[in-house]
Parts: structure tokens; sequence; C-alpha cells
């Protein structure tokens, strides 16, 4: 799961920190000329991963790539002493009006302050000026915090990111990857739809054809009554098998009915969380969907459980599903319909993670661009 990083808490932790590496990083690159190259090169690279991993904890930034070096360390050292500087010092400003506005309004002992401006004469209580520039400077500190987070960023995509050409073999390789990967779960889905009809429709038919063969030999209208009821149970199967290529709600109703159809469906109680309040591209809508079916599925089937829930909302410019049961867990990803799911995902510059420990719950979260 991804961690959240838009916290107060958070990026003024990761802007501490980011004080006492960067004071670190410009140390080193002062005296990194007179330890030789090879040692140089290896504490260098150290201290970038030290800066990636910061990253990573507490803005949930990951620049890929293998790149970084004394430039970055020195420029980052820079931002983050002088961007910590004014950071802390507008906090502790802030501190000391509120407390101080604070300390006067609850006392009573404010005094009376004259601001002159031209052609106008104000006078005001202390504690009231205190509070006004306290949340003032707060808000400017916070305002400046943002700030230095996006630069850092920025600074990290710029130097550790990949350069063109490495994000570019990275693509071509994802892509192949990904249509590999459709071809063979296309594949899969074609042996489940022979298999259906092989052993559903297939034998339904092969046992009307034998009831209707000797009714119509002995004309018995017991034997007709059964080819009647072995039909509608073929008609049955030819439905079941149809909707399981694909659904016609999901193109004419939308996702939210295909979802609730599923539902209705299930043997498990569902519950249906839907948030979005536009339609998504219909391949989002696809992907969608048959991961929660699958997920329902799989529930119904390996899970004994007692209740699931399937949520679809937007959360960071993406769509985002999440099912979740409260039955015995143990499931795997990549293995049985997941590995399928995962293909599809993938094929749409989404993810699929499963989190489903021993003893439960089990959570299925695939999050796709909105398209």
């Amino acid at each position: 799961m991804r961690r959240a990083a838009t916290t107060p808490l958070r990026r003024a932790t990761g802007l501490l920190a980011g004080m006492l590496t960067g004071l670190a990083g410009l140390g080193w690159a002062c005296v990194a000329w007179a330890v030789g190259e090879e040692r140089a090169r290896r504490v260098t690279a150290s201290l970038v991963r030290i800066e990636r991993a910061r990253l990573d904890a507490w803005y949930d930034h990951h620049p890929g790539g293998g790149r970084g070096g004394r430039a970055y360390l020195v420029l980052r050292g820079l931002v983050g002493l002088t961007g910590g500087y004014l950071a802390a010092t507008g906090l502790f400003v802030a501190g000391l009006l509120l407390y101080g506005g604070a300390q006067q309004l609850l006392a009573g002992d404010a005094d009376q302050v004259p601001l002159e401006f031209p052609g106008v004469r104000l006078t005001g209580s202390s504690w009231a000026y205190g509070l006004v520039l306290g949340v003032i400077a707060l808000a400017l500190s916070a305002g400046w915090c943002a700030v230095l987070v996006g630069m850092e960023r920025r600074l990290a995509d710029r130097f550790l990111g990949l350069d063109p050409s490495e994000a570019m073999a990275r693509r071509i390789a994802e892509l192949t990857a990904s249509r590999t990967g459709i071809v063979r779960a296309v594949d899969d889905e074609r042996r489940r739809i022979e298999r259906d009809l092989h052993d559903g429709v297939q034998q339904r038919g092969v046992a009307l054809a034998m009831l209707l063969g000797r009714a119509r030999h002995t004309a018995d209208p017991v034997l007709v009554d059964e080819a009647y009821a072995e039909s509608r149970l073929l008609l049955d199967e030819l439905r079941g098998v149809a909707w399981q290529i694909y659904p016609t709600a999901l193109d004419t109703l939308g996702l939210r009915a295909a979802l609730e159809e599923v539902a209705d469906r299930s043997a498990v109680p569902v519950r249906v969380e839907y948030a979005l309040a536009w339609r998504p591209a219909r391949e989002i809508e696809t992907a969608v969907y048959f991961v929660a079916r699958e997920a329902i599925t799989n529930a119904n089937k390996h899970a004994a459980a007692g209740m699931i829930v399937v949520e679809v909302r937007e959360k960071e410019g993406e769509v985002a599903v999440t099912i979740s049961d409260d039955g015995r867990g143990g499931a795997v990803r990549g293995s049985g319909g997941l590995s399928g799911l995962e293909r599809r995902v993938r094929a749409l510059d989404g993810s699929l993670t499963v989190e489903s420990p021993e003893g439960g719950p089990t959570t299925v979260t695939a999050r796709l661009p909105c398209g």
C-alpha cells in the first residue's frame, strides 16, 4: 500500500532529516577530493542511497534510475540547509507570536499598540496582533515547506531519475512484457471458455439430444417434460457462459450496475461502495470489473468468507478498486486467476496488490489511470 506523504508532520520530519543529510552531503563534498577516487565514489553512493531512502520514507517519492553524484549532494545540501533554516525560523517565530498572544489574552494584561499608515491610524490589543501575525507566519511557513518539498522532488528527478535513453529502454521492456502477458491472458481465457463449454453446455446438449431421441420413439410425456427441463438448464448454462465472457450490463448500464449484478450472483453477501461521479474509459471499466469479479469468485471458492466489500473510488488521479473479505486468507499474488488479472492491469499501466495473511483478511487492490 502507498504511504500517505501529505501530512504536515511527515513533511516536517522529512525536512528536518533533510537538513541533517544536507549538512552531511555538503561536508562530504568539501573533503571528497582528499580520500581517493574509489572511496569517494563509494561514500557518495551511500549518501545518495540515504537521500533516496529519505525521499521514499517521508515524501513517498522514489525516482528511478541509478544516477546521482557530488553535484546532487551539493545542491541538495544547499536547498536542504537554506530552506530548512527558513522553515524552522518561520515556525519558531510563529510559535513565539502565538504563545505570547495567547498568554496575554488569558492573563488580561495586553497593551494597546498603535499602528499608523498614510491617512490611517489603528489601535489594537497586543494579543490580537500577536495571534494574527502568528497565524500568518504559520501559514507562510507551511506554504514554504510545501514549496521546499516540491523543490526537493524536482531536484531528485533531475539528478536521480532515469536519463531519457534508459527510461525509453525500460518503457520498451515494460510494453514488451505487457504485450506478452496480454497474449497469455487471452489464451488462458479461451481455454477457460472451452472448458466451460465442454464440461457444461456440451454435456447438457448431449443429455437433451438423448432425451429427445427417447421421447420421439416412445412418445412418453414424462420424457418430454424432462427434455423441456433439460433445455431450460441448457439455456441457463449458455447465459452463464456468455456472462462470464463479457457482461452486457457493463456496456449498457455501466460499471456500477455490472458490479451489483456480480454481487447478486454471489453466494457470499457483497456490499458495493461506488464513489465515482464520472464514467471511466471502457478499457478501465472492463479491467476494474474483471478484477472485482475474479476476487469475489475466489472469496466464494476458497476464503470461507462471511462478507465481501467492493470499493471503487478515485485516489490521486487514479481509479482504485479494493475488494476485501473476512475469510481465512492465504491468497498469493500471481496464482490462479489473479495472474491473468495482473497482466491485464499492467497492460493499462496499472498496479495490482494482494494482502492476504494466513487467517485473513484478504484485500485485493487495483489502481489504474483514469483514462
